[in-house]
């Protein structure tokens, strides 16, 4: 909360409830050992690393790429991603779910609600300009 300090525990609280719903067994445990043999700019990343070695996982998808090296991660067999590169290639082999994400994430937005064309201005402004510039093709259907 101290870098966005806009959110309230309640809404990070959600919107962790929202993930581990939405995806199973996404949660990693048992990491901790792992984070002190680590080194990254910022020590307050090593339990991202350590579960995402821990977990098996192929990349680590954050806007906070200076604070992941890829040179560091490839030791672990791990990439780092900016999300709008990873929404944006799941384009082609996945573009119908993609759209039905948008639809969805869009009509969950109901206070106020949002059309199409404000919802995607949001999407640009939050960092995504590749993922929105495939999305305002289809905009008619989000």
């Amino acid at each position: 909360m101290e870098n966005r300090p806009d959110l309230t525990l309640a809404q990070l609280t959600r919107t962790k409830d929202l993930m581990n719903r939405a995806i199973l067994d996404c949660e990693i445990q048992g990491f901790e050992e792992l984070m002190a043999g680590l080194s990254l700019p910022d020590k307050g990343d090593h339990h991202v690393l350590a579960a995402a070695i821990h977990g098996s996982c192929d990349a680590i998808v954050t806007f906070n790429l200076k604070d992941f090296p890829a040179d560091y991660l490839a030791k672990y067999q791990l990439e780092v991603i900016h999300p709008d590169d990873f929404i944006f290639h799941q384009f082609g082999p996945n573009t119908a779910a993609v759209l039905v994400a948008a639809q969805r994430c869009r009509a969950r937005l109901k206070n106020p609600p949002r059309t199409a064309e404000e919802y995607l201005d949001t999407l640009e402004k939050q960092g995504l300009p590749k993922t929105v510039a495939e999305l305002r093709k289809y905009a008619a259907v989000i």
